[in-house]
């Protein structure tokens, strides 16, 4: 399997900057997964598309505002610093840009002196291990002085940092939003609830590697980047019932579906559980719990590209990538929205 077998043209223009005001107005292109028939729509109107005794997988993972820029001490020369993953004793996995400046023992300053960071340790592909000092509680120090870290194919700055977090966000941890969540509002929310349809939740942080590019030609030599998950009692139950009374599991973006999938046995039941996944899903993967699935547009040759393309069928989900492009819809993390059914 070819990773050029995953490309598409895309103008430039198409890649949404910048989210809607409001958030269920964005567009929705409903796919069938068999017969690659297309509908087009508007997200608020999933609502006709969703039955009594579904149910819908939310990911409450929180956006923690994951960017710092600061300077080298006794340089000035400026440092930023991407925050990937939580280690022990307020050390984090980073992202430093440029590499060069971070040696072992660098310290960084951030908001005049309100965060140091010393660089204690270099790892696997370049990243450091930072350990932090502050005064206070590390999250509203982060608030404070940290940004949203938009993916690198948004070039306008974010006016307000809750448009790159879902309505329902719950947990801190990811570096990248689930964004197929953005569209929901509490309203619609309360509309599918109220339409008999049990709406859980899992946790999946999203991590960085999100947007990693495939190097690779063959697409099985692509090593996944793994990220934190956790499935809560009550919310496998919810999974497990609805599945169980024949409603179908409708995952709320990709990081929902590789959460289910990677805790699901072989007979498509969840149990409580938590862990790392670097589960990589592509054409030929055979799904054990999830029915349907609502996406972004998703970036050529990439993981999630492969990953719906698994569901749908590649030519399926190019067909209507080639669609989504003629009738100008928004691409990417704050674009248009896809329902695979």
């Amino acid at each position: 399997m070819n990773v050029k077998d995953f490309d598409y043209y895309l103008p430039e223009e198409l890649i949404a900057q910048d989210p809607l005001e409001d958030r269920s107005s964005s567009r929705l292109m409903i796919l069938d997964k068999k017969t690659g028939e297309i509908q087009h729509s508007i997200f608020k109107n999933i609502i006709e598309e969703l039955h009594a005794g579904d149910c819908l997988v939310i990911n409450n993972t929180k956006v923690i505002p994951a960017r710092l820029y600061g300077a080298k001490v006794g340089t000035d020369a400026k440092i930023e610093v991407l925050l990937l993953k939580r280690k022990e004793n307020n050390i984090w996995e980073v992202l430093v840009k440029p590499g060069k400046k971070a040696k072992v023992g660098t310290q960084i300053s951030f908001g005049e002196g309100k965060l140091v960071g010393t660089v204690v340790d270099v790892v696997e592909e370049g990243n450091r291990l930072i350990q932090f000092s502050y005064e206070g509680i590390f999250e509203e120090v982060l608030d404070e002085l940290g940004q949203m870290p938009l993916p690198p194919y948004i070039t306008h700055q974010l006016k307000d940092k809750n448009r790159y977090q879902t309505v329902y966000a719950k947990y801190d941890g990811s570096a990248a939003a689930p964004t197929a969540g953005l569209h929901f509002t509490k309203e619609l929310l309360e509309e599918i609830q109220a339409k008999g349809v049990t709406i859980a939740s899992v946790t999946l942080h999203v991590g960085l590697g999100t947007f990693r590019p495939v190097k690779v030609e063959n697409v099985l030599e692509h090593h996944m980047h793994s990220e934190f998950f956790m499935i809560e009692e009550s919310e496998a139950k919810k999974i497990n019932d609805a599945k169980a009374a024949g409603g179908r599991i409708i995952s709320v973006g990709t990081t929902s579906c590789r959460t289910l999938e990677s805790a699901a046995d072989e007979n498509g039941r969840l149990r409580a559980t938590s862990g790392w996944t670097d589960i990589f899903i592509y054409p030929g993967y055979s799904f054990k719990i999830i029915d349907a699935l609502i996406t972004n547009f998703h970036l050529p040759q990439s993981t999630l590209l492969m990953l719906v393309s698994a569901l749908a069928g590649r030519e399926h989900i190019l067909a209507a990538y080639e669609e989504a492009v003629k009738e100008r819809y928004r691409f990417f993390s704050f674009g248009d929205a896809m329902l695979i059914q």
